[in-house]
């Protein structure tokens, strides 16, 4: 009796169970879309970020100390020529286990430079030798091409990027062309620090909008020859990943000692940049890895305030769908309310007609869920190729979350109808009062 009364009602209403359905299915969509990009928008933020260069440090222990003891920035070490120590430079052939770790597909580029002093027309400028475009092959099979180029892709370059096969090809700054009379192709001679001369020919102008304005770059074999430091290099650069900083992470960058076991796995096993430094350190023990922090903490900021503000819109589309369905299921209630009297009249309790009329929304509303369920995947794509250019990935916690949402607005959307339904006297009902 209770399907066939159903079945019934689905029926001669058919026009307001329609309306429910598009209400909910525009607020599903639109949410589903929302969450699918929230889901995958860290992964797009951090692409996109990379592109404005690395965002980890690597150097050699024995710099970090000395810097550590007399107080030195990182840029201070650029360009002063080279120390003595073996201990202040990392070992080229070690470069390749930093694609090893456990996070190792999210180290997305990473390149080794080595500055030198060089003499240039009786000017000493910094010769900075590097990965342009490096090809590795790893114990693993893996196959990976980093380098500086896809780093630093907000240079302005005049003519072809770095090449490894052009070993005497450079990439000189803007401001030391113009002060040189250098163009590309243009061809002079250096001097470096122990009397050696090469004459290199002008790949590329660059412009960095930085102190690099006014050195080379230049293929590191190149580096190491003119500062006789074959196979080694001063400092890498990473860009990575990660995600965004929370309290954990920032008591393990502290001391990852004070973490308990518990702790330790879920750290170690996040990509947070303080556990990304870490294993880099586990896999090369001579070095030290310092995180560049103003482009970790714009990360972390701008992806938390990007989920935040889609977190909130969310929440307001599915309040707005829910008063909607309100006033129409309300509206409806009150077209029935004859029929809902006369049902009460013969002994039907308040309780088995609100149960009939929300197992009614229900229908409408998953109906009209799954139908937004899918084009909310489509609109999720969309904005995924017109914000970011690529797809968004499709996560199963959506589904999920979607059924929630169905449910909730559903129910939300009722109360003040079925508050309705329960307060209807049939008397007053029947007689037209």
């Amino acid at each position: 009796m209770f399907l066939k009364m159903l079945l019934g009602a689905l029926i001669r209403q058919k026009r307001k169970h329609l309306m429910i359905a598009f209400t909910v299915g525009l607020g599903v969509s639109l949410a589903t879309a929302m969450l699918g990009v929230m889901f995958d928008v860290g992964d797009k933020v951090n692409q996109e970020l990379k592109s404005y260069g690395a965002n980890l440090n690597v150097i050699p222990k024995g710099s970090s100390m000395m810097g550590d003891l007399y107080r030195l920035s990182e840029g201070d070490h650029q360009g002063q020529g080279l120390s003595e120590l073996e201990s202040d430079f990392i070992k080229e052939d070690e470069l390749y286990k930093i694609k090893m770790i456990f996070w190792a597909y999210n180290i997305v580029d990473y390149a080794p430079f080595l500055t030198v002093q060089v003499d240039l027309n009786g000017q000493n400028i910094p010769l900075t030798g590097t990965w342009f475009n490096k090809h590795l092959s790893l114990p693993t099979g893996d196959q990976v091409d980093t380098g500086m180029t896809a780093m630093k892709t907000w240079w302005a370059l005049e003519g072809q990027p770095g090449d490894e096969a052009d070993p005497l090809g450079v990439l000189v700054g803007r401001e030391l062309a113009q002060d040189q009379g250098l163009k590309v192709g243009s061809s002079f001679e250096v001097q470096g620090p122990y009397g050696q001369t090469e004459k290199l020919r002008v790949r590329a102008i660059f412009e960095s909008g930085g102190q690099e304005d006014r050195g080379l770059f230049a293929p590191l074999a190149l580096a190491q020859n003119l500062a006789q430091r074959p196979g080694l290099v001063q400092r890498v650069e990473v860009s990575a990943l990660t995600t965004p900083e929370n309290d954990l992470a920032r008591r393990a960058a502290q001391n990852p000692g004070s973490l308990t076991r518990l702790e330790w796995d879920t750290w170690y096993c996040t990509a947070y940049i303080s556990s990304i430094a870490y294993q880099i350190e586990e896999i090369l023990p001579g070095v030290r890895v310092k995180p560049i922090l103003r482009v970790a903490q714009s990360e972390g900021a701008i992806l938390s305030k990007t989920q935040l503000m889609i977190i909130l819109l969310t929440i307001l589309t599915l309040l707005c769908s829910a008063l909607a369905i309100s006033n129409l299921v309300t509206a409806n209630i009150m077209e029935r309310s004859v029929e809902i009297g006369l049902l009460k009249a013969l002994g039907a309790t308040g309780l088995s007609i609100s149960l009939l009329v929300l197992c009614e929304i229900l229908i409408a509303g998953f109906g009209g869920g799954l139908v937004g369920y899918l084009v909310g995947l489509g609109l999720a794509q969309f904005i995924g190729l017109s914000v970011f250019g690529s797809t968004v990935a499709v996560k199963s916690v959506v589904i999920p979350i979607g059924v929630l949402m169905v449910l909730t607005v559903t129910f939300l959307g009722s109360l003040p109808a079925l508050k309705t339904l329960l307060g209807l006297n049939p008397t007053e009902v029947l007689h037209g009062r």
